[in-house]
C-alpha cells in the first residue's frame, strides 16, 4: 500500500483515480498522520438469491390465505364506514 499526500491527490485526482480503478491502494497522510484510504470498490456480480436466505426470520400464519373480513375488503373497494 503506497502512501499520498493530500497535494499529490488535489494536484490530480483523475490520475490517482485511475491507479486506484486499476487495483492499486493508497493512504492519504495530511503531515505524517494517515487521514484516509482509497482503495477500489470491490465489484459483485448479481446473481440468485440463495434459497432459505431469510428462513427463520418471520413466520406465516396457517389462514394467511383465508378470506378477508367483509370490513376490509370494502375498504379495498373505496367504500370505508358503509
Amino acid at each position: 500500500m503506497s502512501t499520498v499526500s493530500l497535494q499529490e491527490l488535489q494536484r490530480d485526482p483523475g490520475a490517482l483515480l485511475d491507479r486506484v480503478a486499476a487495483g492499486e491502494h493508497f493512504v492519504v497522510v495530511r503531515g505524517d498522520r494517515p487521514v484516509a484510504e482509497l482503495r477500489p470498490v470491490p465489484v459483485t456480480q448479481p446473481g440468485p438469491r440463495p434459497f432459505g436466505l431469510c428462513t427463520g426470520a418471520f413466520t406465516v400464519p396457517d389462514d394467511f390465505d383465508a378470506p378477508l373480513a367483509e370490513e376490509i375488503l370494502r375498504g379495498f373497494e373505496g367504500q370505508w364506514g358503509q
